[in-house]
């Protein structure tokens, strides 16, 4: 059963093909609520696409998966509302030309806008500023970020950060809304070795102190995660893998077709997104 923040994920034979081919097949996984999941693979093997279908942004081809205990395809609409996306190229990316306070103070009125009850709606200006002033420092404290150690505190450009600001500002955003799974794409790309163990210990520290399932990204996956690979041996087909740390089995794959969708210049998963269907 899950618990009341993070999302179990299910999947068995999972897989998408889009206009190029497979992007991935033959996924299976069973991770429990509140999970570190590392999908790992080599650029072009599908990894990207694997966390979209997972976060119900791309519809799925083949097998069947349960995030929350909600099916994919046909729930992907609910998967949408308990989900969240992290940094994603050309998907969810933080606009350079505008500060942090103004991306923290945009997300949470479209959170208020879209996700807030009637109730919620209803209560004095007042009160829903300081409800919104108190989930904004909460999504801040959970990424690890203060803004007040930045060059221009809340006023600096998104442009002025270093790559683990710019992740914990993206984590942060998406936790303002309280999903029960973030998804996060390309958590290793252009660190250092110390940037990468930090860059894994916040997300360690997001699963551990929300509660929240994190889909996670990444070229080689770190000890302690449950971890999916989208690459196999040979470079084509089903490969399988498990945890590095316990006892819980997953197995990923792609055929040679999918190897032309390059999940870091998000050209194939646009072409995807155009076939399988953008949310």
């Amino acid at each position: 059963m899950d618990s009341p923040h993070g999302a179990a994920v299910f999947a068995e034979g999972f897989g998408l093909k889009g206009p190029r081919g497979w992007a991935f097949r033959s996924v299976d996984i069973d991770a429990a609520p509140g999970s570190l999941i590392a999908v790992e693979g080599l650029s072009g093997s599908g990894r990207t696409c694997l966390l979209l279908a997972l976060a119900g942004r791309m519809r799925p081809t083949e097998g069947r998966a349960e995030i929350g205990g909600l099916t994919l395809p046909r729930g992907m609409a609910a998967v949408r509302r308990i989900s969240a996306l992290g940094p994603v190229p050309s998907v969810s990316e933080l606009d350079p030309a505008l500060t942090v306070a103004e991306h923290l103070r945009e997300r949470a009125l479209l959170q208020r806008r879209f996700d807030g009850s009637l109730r919620a709606l209803l209560r004095p200006p007042g009160e829903r500023a300081a409800g919104t002033r108190a989930r904004i420092a909460e999504a801040l404290s959970a990424a690890g970020l203060d803004p007040a150690s930045l060059p221009r505190a809340e006023r600096t450009p998104v442009r002025a950060l270093e790559r683990l600001e710019a992740l914990r500002l993206s984590i942060a955003l998406a936790l303002i809304g309280r999903p029960r799974l973030l998804a996060v794409d390309d958590t290793d790309l252009k660190l250092s070795d110390a940037e990468r163990t930090e860059a894994w210990e916040l997300l360690r520290s997001v699963a551990a102190g929300t509660g929240t399932t994190v889909v996670s990204v990444c070229s080689q996956a770190p000890e302690g995660t449950t971890v999916v690979r989208t690459d196999g041996p040979d470079g084509a087909g089903a490969a399988n893998s498990t945890d590095s740390t316990d006892s819980t089995h997953s197995s990923g794959g792609t055929d040679g077709a999918g190897g032309s969708m390059d999940d870091d210049n998000g050209e194939g998963t646009a072409d995807a997104f155009a076939e399988t269907g953008r949310a």
